[in-house]
């Protein structure tokens, strides 16, 4: 397993030394939405650029340790280029992963299939740590509020 953890780290590491699609889009089109950990100073600015139901393009700013930037920078190859659906797909696959899980499932549930997460299971050793979830989660959330910003209508 110490292999498997190793390697693990390297993709982290990697993520936060060389961060995927960092920088700024235009906006409009795209919209710019910020997400702010207050626990620890975590900051994410992000810039989406959705069109005809596809993320076309997303863009990470901001500052924070290396599981935020890391899973910043991944969260965007993850969605990038996906329709809507299956980057919310993503990003609840994602973020069920980050949630501490208990068997309380009712005979009546039925568990969702399985989304292929890919170097996202790297970050899956963060569970271990409930401090750092929300550093994790961050830029998904952010993601999310993002998408809410875009159906909403001005006021």
């Amino acid at each position: 397993m110490a292999g498997l953890e190793d390697l693990y780290r390297e993709i982290i590491l990697d993520h936060y030394r060389n961060p995927r699609n960092r920088g700024q889009l235009t906006t409009p089109p795209a919209t710019r939405t910020e997400g702010f950990n207050p626990l620890c100073g975590d900051e994410i600015v992000l810039f989406l650029d959705v069109a005809d139901g596809v993320v076309r393009d997303v863009k990470i700013a901001g500052q924070g340790c290396s599981i935020s930037q890391a899973s910043a920078s991944m969260m965007t190859t993850a969605v990038k280029g996906k329709t809507l659906p299956d980057a919310l797909t993503m990003v609840n696959a994602f973020k069920s992963m980050m949630t501490v899980h208990e068997d309380h499932l009712d005979d009546e549930d039925e568990p969702a299939p399985p989304v292929a997460l890919g170097d996202l299971e790297a970050l899956r050793g963060v569970v271990k740590f409930p401090s750092r979830i929300k550093c994790a989660t961050l830029s998904w959330n952010t993601f999310l509020q993002a998408l809410d910003e875009l159906n909403s209508p001005p006021e």
